[in-house]
């Protein structure tokens, strides 16, 4: 069974709100808070230019954090965790051919980020039970 969103798509939005997507991922304002204990805000960004590459990364991304825009996660990790996912990262690139870079934020830095428009929280979860 499906729970129904109680948000729909914004006024001026090119959506309806009977669009499956706006009942998939409701639009939230995007509330973020800062790393817990032992945790780090890191922004990791990628320009693969394989698109096979660029499937195992997106998914390796996907693994550890959570996709903000097509090409950039947040990930909140402990420093070892953010080593391993790293390592992962450098062993599926080709470092000859592509980029990722990862920008730590401190829990200052995390605090005052700023959005504009509609995202998906990156707190929400949407769970489904078949």
């Amino acid at each position: 069974m499906m729970a129904t969103p109680s948000s729909s798509a914004p006024e001026n939005s090119p959506c309806p709100s009977d669009d499956w997507w706006y009942k998939a991922f409701p639009v939230v304002p995007y509330i973020s808070k800062p790393p817990g204990p032992r945790q780090m805000l890191t922004l990791v960004a990628y320009d693969i230019s394989q698109p096979r590459r660029l499937a195992r990364v997106a998914k390796l991304c996907e693994d550890f954090g959570v996709r903000v825009q097509y090409s950039i996660f947040e990930c909140r990790l402990k420093p070892e965790e953010f080593e391993r996912f790293w390592g992962l990262l450098l062993e599926t690139i080709d470092s000859k051919e592509d980029r990722v870079v990862a920008y730590t934020l401190d829990a200052r830095a995390a605090r005052e980020t700023r959005t504009a428009g509609t995202m998906i929280c990156s707190e929400q979860v949407v769970c489904y039970l078949v």
